[in-house]
């Protein structure tokens, strides 16, 4: 997202985490994970710091903030998506119809806190408005699609979360992020065959 925010040409490789590749290994084999940004033949790794050294290099489309203030709080509030959203989207694709309303509830109150991080006196206003916390957070607004065909599960409305409900929206509607996402029906046709493929060993 960031790349394409700042016109930036890259060549996108695409991993199989199942069978991970000699250059995931080589480039990241501390975590063994990805994304890796690979630039000049140097490997940054870990989302957010990948997202902070695009901006840094390319300087086009700043994402983060100059204010002090306001740059702190944004790694603030992308920090807190990545400790609190990212296992609150891993419990939720493990619900059961035991545990799913009790997840639910607490997944809310994680989105109500992180709704008080917009300003709604400052309403989204298109691509030029687009910064480095929606780039942290933008993944969830496709993924609370998925938890919600997938067990039922509605994370965001017009009740709990009318203004992140709004800016996600808003957000995913961007051409420049639309692109970086896979339609729904792939990614929950993904999901519940990923889920499915667990079970079925977890029972052998």
């Amino acid at each position: 997202m960031a790349l394409n925010l700042k016109g930036v040409e890259y060549e996108y490789v695409e991993e199989d985490i199942s069978n991970k590749s000699a250059m995931l290994l080589q480039y990241n084999p501390v975590y063994k994970k990805v994304p890796i940004l690979l630039h000049d033949g140097k490997p940054i790794v870990e989302s957010l710091m990948i997202v902070e050294y695009i901006d840094e290099i390319w300087e086009t489309h700043p994402l983060l903030p100059k204010d002090p203030f306001e740059r702190a709080k944004s790694r603030f509030w992308a920090k807190y998506v990545d400790d609190q959203c990212l296992g609150m989207i891993k419990q939720l694709l493990r619900s059961t119809q035991e545990t799913k309303e009790n997840d639910s509830k607490e997944a809310r109150q994680i989105l109500k806190t992180l709704e008080s991080s917009l300003d709604p006196n400052k309403p989204f206003s298109g691509v030029k408005s687009l910064g480095f916390i929606d780039i942290a957070f933008a993944w969830l607004g496709i993924w609370a699609q998925v938890l919600e065909k997938l067990h039922n599960i509605k994370l965001l409305d017009e009740e709990n979360t009318p203004l992140l409900n709004k800016h996600f929206r808003d957000i995913l509607d961007v051409p420049v992020i639309k692109d970086c996402i896979p339609p729904l029906e792939q990614l929950f046709a993904h999901t519940k065959f990923l889920i499915e493929r667990n079970v079925a060993a977890a029972r052998s």
